[in-house]
């Protein structure tokens, strides 16, 4: 339990979600609205028209689980990301869901360069 951190890949639903969603619901916006499957072990990340609540849902060992943020002042804000696309997900980092927790704003925010795994250069 409690087992978000940053080997997990997280997608970003792109569209508003109903926070009276709850795991049976949002299990099938991910399955037939963003194309995933909650049991690969991807958090799913819904935030609400207001942008200010969260869920995360992620499937851990032994169940499914909710993770509900709902902010008592101010509000998310998204990383950008191109609505027109089409996507019906966005696939984001551990760090940038943190800096989206915090209320730190990425716009404003210059990352450094950084190794990553599999990005050799030839």
């Amino acid at each position: 339990m409690f087992s978000l951190n940053e080997s997990i890949r997280y997608y970003l639903y792109p569209s508003p979600t109903d926070m009276r969603k709850g795991f049976y619901t949002l299990s099938g916006i991910v399955q037939n609205q963003m194309g995933l499957d909650v049991p690969d072990g991807d958090a799913f990340i819904f935030i609400n028209r207001q942008l200010d609540s969260m869920k995360i849902l992620h499937m851990e060992t032994g169940g499914l689980v909710i993770y509900h943020m709902k902010l008592e002042a101010g509000r998310f804000r998204l990383p950008c990301f191109d609505m027109e696309s089409g996507r019906s997900n966005h696939p984001t980092s551990w760090q940038e869901l943190i800096l989206t927790v915090q209320g730190i704003s990425l716009p404003e925010c210059h990352r450094k360069l950084r190794w990553k795994p599999g990005n050799r250069k030839k």
